[in-house]
């Protein structure tokens, strides 16, 4: 919305509440910020077993993104990568990144089939992609 947020506001100094906005954000997009066309590709790219062929294959898919898709999640992702950087203090590693935004970024059109099976593929793409932030963008 055009609300005007002050960000000096004091119910901004907890972490909990910017980061759930945030996430709440992506959310309630009307299409995930890979949209649901690109799904079930993910979801097969990260299942392939040959590391380079899926490493390429997830890098290709990327690009492929509708423009405002693919620079958003250039742009979160590097925040994200930031994040694990002080994953010391915070205790966002890379797999804790992935399980928070992994089904936020990434659904399926409908909650058909198996939603714990899809859950795992989802995070592992995430996680893919922060471990692979240089080579894909």
């Amino acid at each position: 919305t055009d609300e005007q947020l002050d960000l000096d506001d004091g119910r901004w100094e907890d972490i909990h509440v910017v980061t759930g906005a945030l996430k709440l954000f992506f959310r309630e997009l009307p299409e995930p910020l890979v949209p649901f066309a690109h799904f079930d590709k993910f979801i097969a790219a990260i299942k392939m077993q040959d590391p380079t062929r899926r490493g390429r294959c997830i890098r290709d898919l990327v690009f492929s993104l509708p423009l405002a898709h693919h620079d958003t999640m250039k742009v979160l992702f590097r925040h994200l990568c930031r994040v694990i950087e002080y994953k010391e203090e915070n205790r966002m590693s890379v797999q804790s990144i992935a399980i928070v935004f992994g089904p936020t970024l990434l659904r399926p059109a409908s909650e058909e089939g198996n939603m714990a099976m899809h859950m795992v593929f989802q995070n592992q793409v995430v996680e893919h992609i922060l471990n692979q932030y240089s080579y894909i963008f």
